[in-house]
């Protein structure tokens, strides 16, 4: 497991580096634009072209990368052409705030998919086509829709919860959790939609195998079966599409963040994309590859755990 462990990490690296290099080749023909960007329009072209020279940015395009690179290995993103303030520590903030909306809106997902799943591959009929419809009106209605829906009900009218902004857990919990509310509600919905689906197909194909057929003429309990042995061999399955679910809530965090104003990492990515700032786009791109490696370290651990027949030696 060890080795394997070691391999995945290693791949992981891979392909940080080959997804930073492409970006940063990408970003580095812009670099002209950027610089006109920071002076203004009215900078003459040599003046552009000391600032280029300034930043370093006249260097051959490899050499920038791999410079920026074995800074960023020492933990050291460079800092904001904008803001003049350091990369890492501004991205680290701004995760922070994506992942206390991601983190809870996960975890609420397994949960209610799992019920969902469970409860209607193990009851059919009646029960099957409830749990079917309410994965399905995840599917119908858009999270912008619901998200406007959940703001002019519970902000607008019944004022329980703020609109937008976002309070920090260190600096009022209960505020928190208010901030947070409404955008884990249209994350959830939207998860649910998915993973239900996915859980109670599993489920059914594994009530449907002979072993489970062998447990019940051995006068095993519906729900010893269902949870001891069906949900168990279902759970790996489950946790490969939570870990994509993860990474689509990860990606689509900058329209929740943008529509309640929240100060994430999508809406950081998406306004230093407008302005150009090529050291803020680095971060955000070698933080985002690292957290994708991560996760998926962790589902391929799990799905080991859960199925010794999985694990790698």
């Amino acid at each position: 497991m060890l080795s394997y462990i070691l391999r995945r990490l290693g791949a992981g690296v891979v392909l940080a580096i080959l997804v930073t290099l492409i970006t940063f080749l990408l970003l580095s023909t812009s670099f002209n634009d950027v610089a006109q960007a920071i002076l203004g329009t009215s900078a003459t072209p040599d003046v552009v072209d000391d600032l280029i020279a300034a930043k370093g940015w006249d260097r051959p395009v490899i050499v920038q990368y791999f410079d920026w690179l074995i800074h960023a290995v020492q933990g050291d993103f460079g800092v904001s052409v904008y803001t003049s303030l350091p990369v890492g520590p501004s991205v680290l903030q701004r995760l922070a705030v994506t992942l206390s909306i991601i983190v809870p809106a996960l975890i609420l997902t397994v949960i209610l998919s799992v019920f969902l799943g469970v409860w209607a591959a193990s009851r059919g009929g009646v029960v099957d086509r409830i749990a079917q419809g309410i994965s399905l009106i995840g599917y119908i209605v858009p999270g912008l829709l619901l998200a406007i829906v959940l703001v002019v009900v519970f902000a607008v009218q019944l004022k329980w919860l703020p609109a937008t902004g976002f309070t920090p857990f260190a600096e009022d919990p209960g505020a928190w959790v208010r901030s947070i509310t409404i955008p884990v509600i249209v994350l959830t919905i939207g998860g649910v939609a998915n993973m239900a689906a996915q859980v109670r197909g599993r489920m059914i194909d594994e009530l449907r195998r002979d072993y489970i057929r062998t447990l019940r003429t051995r006068g095993s309990s519906t729900t010893s079966i269902v949870i001891k042995h069906a949900l168990r061999n279902a759970a790996s399955p489950a946790l490969t599409v939570m870990s994509l679910e993860f990474i689509q809530m990860f990606g689509g965090a900058l329209i929740i963040e943008n529509v309640f104003a929240l100060p994430g990492y999508g809406s950081f990515a998406f306004n230093a994309s407008l302005q150009g700032d090529i050291p803020v786009i680095m971060g955000i791109t070698a933080f985002g590859v690292l957290l994708v490696t991560v996760v998926n370290l962790l589902t391929d651990l799990a799905n080991g755990w859960l199925n010794p027949k999985a694990r790698v030696h």
